[in-house]
């Protein structure tokens, strides 16, 4: 009983899987991105996330690392060729 049941779910996931990659997206808006997000961790101090993110025609890509210095290292990502027209985003999540 159980096998038919994961059957159906592989079927079903391999429906959702075609679906999305026949789906057009020439017209999906470009948006590059580099998003800071602080946060206030009594055991991580100075620590927070960056998120390289770009989506458009050619694709959808994500990155996103923890790291000491998050401003530090947005900072240079921005000044690398392949990141320069980036747009920064800061969250500031310290104060909730």
């Amino acid at each position: 009983m159980k096998m038919k049941t994961m059957d159906k779910v592989r079927a079903h996931r391999e429906m959702l899987k075609s679906m999305w990659f026949n789906m057009d997206h020439s017209n999906v808006p470009v948006r590059k991105e580099i998003i800071v997000t602080l946060r206030d961790n009594p055991y991580w101090p100075g620590y927070g996330d960056v998120q390289i993110l770009e989506d458009g025609p050619n694709g959808y890509c994500s990155f996103k690392t923890h790291q000491k210095n998050p401003m530090e290292y947005a900072k240079e990502r921005l000044k690398e060729n392949k990141h320069k027209d980036f747009k920064l985003i800061i969250k500031d999540e310290t104060n909730r």
